[in-house]
């Protein structure tokens, strides 16, 4: 994928990912992969940011498989965030899509 597609959307996936689950950095990057290729340095740097800008709140929770894992939770301003840039994604995600439909439609002429 190309790196400023990813770089440009990886935000709004990060939200969205924890919109209804709290989750802690290797599972975020484990869940986001799935998706779009992401390593740790990629997202744990957001995660920061996103925390900075009380999008997001950490807590530490115990593992039975080692010390405590630092958890991320979306506050009541990263859902208004998160909110803001479906909006924005969809309105231009849509609006490129209906510009290459229409580019192809006339290139079959």
């Amino acid at each position: 994928m190309n790196t400023q597609f990813k770089k440009g959307v990886l935000e709004l996936i990060v939200l969205k990912t924890i919109e209804y689950k709290d989750l802690y950095g290797y599972q975020l990057v484990t869940k986001i992969s799935e998706i779009v290729n992401v390593n740790e340095g990629t997202i744990y740097p957001l995660l920061k940011r996103l925390s900075n800008d009380h999008l997001l709140e950490s807590y530490l929770k115990e593992s039975s498989e080692g010390p405590p894992r630092k958890y991320y939770h979306i506050t009541p301003n990263g859902i208004q965030k998160l909110q803001d840039l479906e909006k924005e994604w969809n309105e231009f995600s849509g609006k490129v899509n209906a510009f290459l439909k229409e580019v192809s439609y006339h290139d079959e002429k």
